[in-house]
């Protein structure tokens, strides 16, 4: 999409100046930074005056500065003080971080295929990405990397970005790995071809019951359509009716991901949400009519983490009535952002509209107030909003009214139909600083009795069968206390239970893979019960 040329430009001036500005000092900087698509007669007048103003400030400093500049650090410095005045979500991507950037919402990158943690100096393998070429080629999880290549690895103080980048490659190039196997006296050498590989978004789908299922999205990529289509056909089989999605700390992503999964809600061209800007036109986003799929109740799992894509899906199913909308206040950002590449291998990710629920709500919170905006995730916890609906500030009293005649608000998120507050123990300082802890220790404590759960041959025998026992729970409190986790006894005890699930969860994703690790951490979770209980009122009202 191009930039537009009219007269309405000179109009703006304030608007688009801090980006010319920035443009213009790269310029100066001889490192060509420009919008996609900008054309080059698109600023004249007082505009072109004030860029070469700030191209002279810029050369001058190169040329008679006193001391050596670093002009690369100088121009992003300028460029990220200069967005800073725009909104909170419009930002510069230096070329080096970029292709990561892109490769969660394209939905792909080219690599090895595995996922690993790296603990005490050694790589060890969480898991191999299903029908990728480290699965192909028989790595397991649990294996423990010893060799990349000709590059011993273990022991050597190995950071992540370094495995990366030795594992990953183009697509047909080859990577041999030694890992050490539990059980097995010698390293076990793989010659990799390294692929593409997926990204996936839609990170668990299983039945709750014999009618309702339930799909977790963790973002909205360019894959996530095919991919939830694919989960709902595979639910379909099982008997499924009525879903449930969970969104619940999904940051958004691509907003046609959350309009395609829409599309599958409702069966006419209802109105799903629209974008405007002062220099973007309205633009209506509709269903398409051609759901693939007969489904009954739908519920929307969603929290404080809950942003963008998800809040758009939230919005229009609550304006339509189409279904309950379940958790707590949403994160309530409702700004639409286009990447532009830049010359020197980076983008500028600008906010160009504000998206609308059908109803007319914008969410966006207000961020005039740039240090407000970021603490507001700090306040909602010490203002009790996150354990009291009562202290809920509304940030918009504006009434909006929902197909069925109900009123819901805007500005600040979107407000759930149903309130459920935050387990109390997530508030617990002993419990959050011991969580980080519990992957690593689940791998290690696999090192040693792998072949004791291999017994459990389906999630469901392992749901029933195995118990996290005190002395698995002292072994861990072990753990804690040689990575340096003080223990606080009284703590500790109100939050065993949620660790032991922890632990139960992270041992279930090693052998039963995402599903695994789902259905245990869901298991008697309050938003999926509250969402089941209203799907079985009304089936008995109908």
């Amino acid at each position: 999409m191009s930039i537009s040329q009219n007269s309405q430009i000179n109009k703006n001036l304030n608007l688009w100046l801090p980006i010319l500005f920035a443009l213009i000092l790269a310029v100066g900087m001889s490192l060509g930074y420009s919008l996609k698509s900008t054309p080059s007669s698109g600023f004249s007048g007082s505009n072109e005056g004030s860029a070469k103003r700030v191209d002279e400030l810029i050369r001058y400093i190169e040329a008679k500065y006193v001391d050596t500049v670093d002009t690369k650090i100088l121009v992003d410095k300028a460029i990220e003080s200069i967005l800073k005045e725009l909104d909170p979500h419009s930002n510069y991507i230096p070329p080096e971080y970029l292709a990561a950037v892109n490769e969660d919402l394209e939905g792909n990158f080219e690599g090895v295929g595995i996922q690993f943690v790296i603990k005490d100096d050694t790589i060890y393998v969480v898991s191999a990405i299903e029908g990728g070429p480290s699965k192909k080629a028989g790595v397991r999880s649990g294996d423990k990397i010893i060799y990349i290549g000709d590059s011993l690895v273990a022991g050597n103080a190995t950071n992540s970005n370094g495995v990366v980048q030795k594992l990953k490659g183009k697509k047909g190039t080859t990577v041999n790995i030694k890992v050490k196997r539990s059980g097995q006296k010698e390293l076990l050498t793989f010659k990799i071809t390294r692929d593409k590989i997926p990204i996936y978004s839609v990170d668990a789908s299983y039945m709750l019951d014999k009618n309702t299922g339930y799909i977790k999205i963790s973002r909205f990529s360019a894959t996530t359509h095919k991919e939830f289509i694919e989960k709902v056909k595979k639910l379909e089989e099982k008997g499924l009716k009525n879903i449930v999605i969970d969104l619940r700390q999904n940051p958004g992503g691509y907003l046609h991901a959350a309009t395609k999964i829409l599309d599958q809600l409702f069966n006419d061209e209802a109105l799903l949400v629209y974008t405007e800007g002062l220099n973007y036109d309205k633009t209506d986003y509709k269903a398409k009519k051609h759901s693939f799929f007969k489904l009954d109740q739908v519920a929307l799992l969603i929290d404080e983490g809950s942003a963008s894509a998800s809040e758009i899906m939230a919005g229009a199913v609550q304006d339509w009535d189409r279904g309950a909308i379940i958790g707590r206040r949403s994160f309530g950002k409702g700004l639409v952002q286009e990447q532009y590449r830049l010359s020197n291998g980076g983008a500028l990710r600008l906010t160009i509209a504000r998206y609308f629920t059908p109803s007319g709500r914008s969410i966006q919170k207000p961020y005039e107030d740039r240090k407000s905006y970021n603490d507001e995730m700090y306040n909602r916890s010490e203002s009790g909003e996150l354990s009291s609906k009562d202290s809920i500030q509304i940030g918009d009293t504006t009434k909006y009214h929902t197909n069925q005649g109900r009123v819901v608000y805007g500005g600040g998120g979107i407000m759930p139909d149903f309130f459920v507050p935050i387990n109390p123990v997530m508030n617990n300082k002993f419990y959050g600083q011991s969580v980080p802890y519990v992957a690593p220790f689940v791998y290690t404590h696999l090192d040693a009795h792998r072949e004791d759960y291999r017994r459990f041959e389906t999630i469901s025998q392992f749901k029933k069968d195995m118990i996290v026992s005190d002395q698995l729970l002292k072994s861990f409190l072990k753990y804690l206390k040689k990575e340096g986790v003080k223990l606080d006894t009284e703590l500790y005890n109100q939050s065993k239970s949620e660790l032991a699930k922890q632990i139960k969860a992270h041992l279930a994703k090693q052998y039963f893979s995402n599903n695994g690790y789902y259905e245990i951490i869901n298991h008697n979770d309050d938003m999926i019960k509250k969402a089941l209980k209203e799907f079985k009122v009304n089936s008995i009202k109908k």
